[in-house]
């Protein structure tokens, strides 16, 4: 039966992350714990930001849906590749795209997410007079709806495009997950569209959040050496700290994914490029927000005092 999309193929088989077979076995319980602390943790950070009042500032509903996105899109991508490790890991054309698809809309997101973290903090360091006027909870929303349809246009357009090309009778992915640069090396069509379309939705995606991060940094990081005290320089860049961190992991490794000098090529390398903001980010993001944040620390306490007494 040919795919929608008149391609003969109607199932793709994921090579997974290595072909070693005494490595299978290790690598799945070490994933298999990955996957579980990020699903506890994430949770456990969604629900302890919902039960406590004095969380529901705009900086930590903005950690409230990064953990929402990091929950998804962990789930959308993990379950399947764990699979590779214990057996051929095959999947349908249809489940493809669709991984392709929510893979897509939860990375995208994810961008505008952080960006809108950065352009928090800077309003609360540098304009701390304006900031419940300027972070309002219209403001936050609109950034919030504004991320979801940036990610569901640019998760469409990728989509879109898979769906155009054919991949005849190759259907061995160099990948544990169905993502472009893979499925373009793939294709028996001319792949000279969706390598642009790869190009303006990665750009916009990647380089403009990365310039506006940026840019509030800067203005961040001239205001707090203009502060005299210690203390509250100490503070201000504690507050930032967790955010870099969190930027530079998911920036620094997609970078390297989707501006290398052939977009349809795919290696070991970019594998365990594609782990750091895929399967790293999401376990990492959780225990950098918490474990660096009084405030959170202070709410957890709270919290399972609570549970804990009669």
């Amino acid at each position: 039966m040919a795919s929608a999309n008149g391609s003969s193929v109607t199932e793709f088989i994921l090579l997974g992350l290595t072909q070693q077979s005494e490595l299978q076995l290790p690598l799945f319980f070490l994933f298999l714990g990955i996957y579980v602390v990020s699903m506890l943790g994430n949770l456990g950070l969604i629900v302890l930001i919902y039960l406590n009042s004095h969380l529901h500032t705009p900086m930590y509903y903005f950690l409230f849906n990064l953990s929402f996105t990091d929950l998804c899109y962990s789930s959308v991508i993990t379950p399947k590749m764990m699979s590779s490790f214990v057996k051929q890991n095959i999947i349908s054309y249809a489940e493809c795209m669709a991984q392709l698809f929510f893979f897509a809309f939860f990375v995208i997101n994810e961008c505008c997410i952080l960006t809108s973290m950065a352009y928090d903090r800077y309003v609360a360091i540098c304009k701390p007079l304006l900031y419940r006027i300027t972070m309002s909870y219209q403001v936050c929303l609109m950034l919030m709806v504004g991320g979801y349809v940036i990610g569901f246009t640019g998760a469409m357009a990728h989509t879109g495009c898979m769906l155009r090309l054919n991949f005849c009778d190759r259907n061995v992915i160099n990948h544990y997950m169905c993502d472009i640069p893979p499925l373009l090396h793939l294709s028996c069509t001319s792949t000279t569209i969706s390598e642009l379309v790869v190009f303006i939705v990665v750009g916009v995606s990647i380089i403009v959040p990365s310039f506006t991060i940026f840019i509030s940094y800067t203005l961040i990081l001239f205001n707090i050496l203009q502060i005299h005290s210690t203390k509250g320089r100490s503070k201000a860049f504690s507050t930032c700290s967790s955010h870099l961190m969190a930027v530079s992991l998911f920036f620094g490794s997609s970078a390297f994914i989707y501006f290398k000098s052939s977009p349809a090529g795919s290696g070991d390398e970019d594998k365990v490029s594609t782990v750091f903001y895929t399967i790293v980010g999401p376990v990492m993001n959780p225990f950098i927000y918490s474990l660096r944040n009084k405030d959170v620390q202070v709410a957890l306490h709270k919290t399972l005092k609570k549970r804990m007494l009669p």
